[in-house]
């Protein structure tokens, strides 16, 4: 690894480390909020929503915006932005003064992840860019190691604000790091889609809206399917915007690459899969099974502590042996740990329910997540990097979204151990179905490639 692409390595790894901090944080944190500015489960799930809604849809326009203009500029408006926003968060006064802040922090998180990925794949490529790739799942993953437990630790001690407040940190590191990858490099120019990007947030956002609040009020309210049917209406409009305009924030020409469109279906059901199950499960320990915040921070770092360990080896051993078998095969693994989880009852024992499904959730998501990156990223051609980056992780936030979104028509009014089942057995059912997308539809490479040192950032 050269110099320069040790430099890039580390700076995508810490930009990523903010947006990861975040989402991994907020979970233990719900029911203090909720505690504090009301609002029951509506609020706990626009909390994590109204940040996915505003992330899923400008992540593509974003990946657009780090080709056009620079992926080092474009993420450190990200950076400052974040910073800002998560404040505003930590100062909230009221639960629609939070949510609207989340929806903020959403945009400038949007700004980040997509640039991260883009500079790696501008400055690797072959068997070392799914080294690379794995490396920086892998680190990030400490993000979901210190989310839980130091936002256990701020509820418990001294407050749930704390948990915002702390992306300042990381920011400035991350700040000082890319400031150092001067001069900037120059995007490829070109014009942005704005209209696009328009109809997709708000396609998105009436979805959303209409499938939590249906739980409140009910489909036949009109608060529920009149913005149900606008935002279905948007999102038809923005496929046809997408059609015509000269430069689409989804290129759908993208989708004629086949591991790109089979790994971003593979992708919907796995990511689904992520965010609503680790979501349920944290409130239920919280909520139901009495478990302190920072004792639920704890549940899920033997997951992240086996992707720290095995995420560099099997995106390695994707780049020599192809993806197919550990995208099939990881999924699966991964929904053992969810299914294990069904043996809790109101009363969890950690050595023999939480720490064996623990394990077996991180075994699979290690085995899955480097090999699942660099197949969809590996097929597009380095220019288009950001815009594919950008794109798979729409895709993943977007299917995050929904899916914690329909959190009370699977679990119910209440969240109870009938309830968890149901969930449990939803997120088992969404990674067993991308694991069988991926060992249908996946193809592995002809040959391995040779590495070849590239040193364009942009």
């Amino acid at each position: 690894m050269t110099t320069i692409q040790r430099r890039v390595l580390i700076v995508a790894i810490l930009a990523s480390f903010v947006a990861f901090l975040d989402s991994a944080v907020i979970n233990v944190a719900l029911p203090a909020i909720s505690r504090e500015l009301g609002g029951g489960l509506p609020l706990q799930q626009w909390v994590v929503d109204g940040y996915l809604v505003t992330l899923g849809s400008l992540i593509l326009i974003a990946g657009s915006l780090s080709d056009v203009f620079g992926r080092q500029r474009i993420m450190v408006v990200g950076l400052v932005g974040f910073g800002v926003t998560s404040l505003l968060c930590a100062f909230a006064p009221t639960g629609l003064f939070l949510v609207i802040s989340r929806a903020l922090q959403g945009v400038a998180g949007a700004l980040l992840v997509p640039s991260s990925l883009a500079m790696i794949i501008s400055t690797f490529s072959g068997a070392p860019q799914a080294k690379a790739i794995g490396r920086w799942t892998a680190w990030t993953g400490v993000a979901l190691i210190a989310g839980p437990i130091l936002g256990g630790i701020f509820v418990d001690t001294l407050s749930w604000r704390y948990v915002f407040a702390i992306n300042v940190i990381p920011i400035a590191i991350t700040l000082l790091m890319i400031l150092g990858l001067r001069p900037f490099t120059k995007g490829s120019g070109g014009r942005v889609d704005y209209l696009g990007a328009t109809f997709g947030s708000l396609g998105l956002a009436g979805t959303v809206f209409a499938l939590i609040e249906q739980g409140v009020f009910g489909w036949a309210d009109p608060r529920v399917y009149l913005p149900l049917i606008g935002g279905i209406v948007c999102l038809v409009i923005f496929f046809i915007v997408e059609t015509r305009v000269a430069s689409p924030m989804l290129p759908l020409s993208l989708f004629t690459v086949h591991n790109f469109w089979v790994g971003n279906i593979a992708t919907a059901f796995v990511y689904g899969a992520l965010a609503f199950g680790p979501f349920i499960v944290t409130l239920y320990l919280l909520q139901v099974a009495g478990f302190r915040a920072t004792a639920a921070g704890f549940v899920f770092v033997p997951t992240t502590l086996c992707m720290l360990l095995l995420s560099g080896l099997f995106g390695g051993l994707s780049g020599r042996y192809g993806p197919r078998l550990f995208m099939a095969v990881g999924p699966i693994i991964a929904a053992g740990g969810f299914v294990w989880l069904m043996t809790m009852g109101t009363s969890v024992n950690y050595l023999t329910e939480l720490l064996p499904a623990s394990l077996l959730f991180g075994v699979g998501l290690s085995v899955t997540v480097a090999p699942l990156t660099s197949a969809i990223l590996g097929a597009i051609d380095p220019d288009r990097a950001g815009i594919a980056s950008a794109t798979n992780n729409a895709v993943s936030r977007i299917a995050g979204l929904i899916t914690v979104a329909m959190a009370g028509l699977i679990v119910g009014g209440q969240l109870d151990k009938a309830g968890l089942d149901r969930a449990l057995v939803a997120t088992a059912a969404l990674l067993i179905a991308g694991g069988l997308v991926s060992a249908i539809g996946i193809r592995n490479p002809q040959h391995a490639v040779a590495a070849s040192p590239q040193s364009a950032i942009d």
